[in-house]
């Protein structure tokens, strides 16, 4: 991927500052996987935009394919190490969020409370699935 400059803000930006980007790490984080999960997010992504995004994901890195489970089953989604590792920029989004915005509800203190290996491992302290 082409990025703009050699800065890591600018580049981090290049890879997850549009406007799905980082609902679908959201919502890998809450524990959908597979596309019709992230498809049912309360955002109502658009079926070509999921696709874009995810595509771009992978190609970034930050998340991979896994296998079907059966022959001919579309694979499912999840995160990467990197992928993972933006849990603390998503949650300070949050309390900057629920802060400076009006009318926010709050974001559940497990989810203030996760560490990128619960993410990974989608320990059952993460829990429940829901959106934020």
């Amino acid at each position: 991927m082409p990025f703009r400059s050699d800065c890591p803000i600018a580049s981090a930006l290049d890879l997850v500052g549009d406007r799905w980007s980082l609902v679908v790490i959201r919502n890998l984080m809450l524990g959908a996987g597979s596309y019709r999960d992230l498809l049912m997010a309360p955002e109502k992504i658009a079926t070509n935009i999921l696709s874009d995004r995810l595509s771009r994901l992978e190609a970034a890195g930050l998340l991979e394919v896994t296998s079907p489970r059966t022959p001919g089953a579309r694979g499912g989604y999840r995160l990467t190490r990197a992928g993972a590792d933006l849990l603390p920029v998503l949650q300070t989004l949050a309390i900057w969020g629920e802060n400076h915005l009006p009318a926010r509800r709050k974001t559940p203190d497990w989810f203030l409370k996760a560490t990128p290996e619960q993410v990974l491992g989608q320990l059952p302290t993460l829990q429940p699935r829901n959106v934020l």
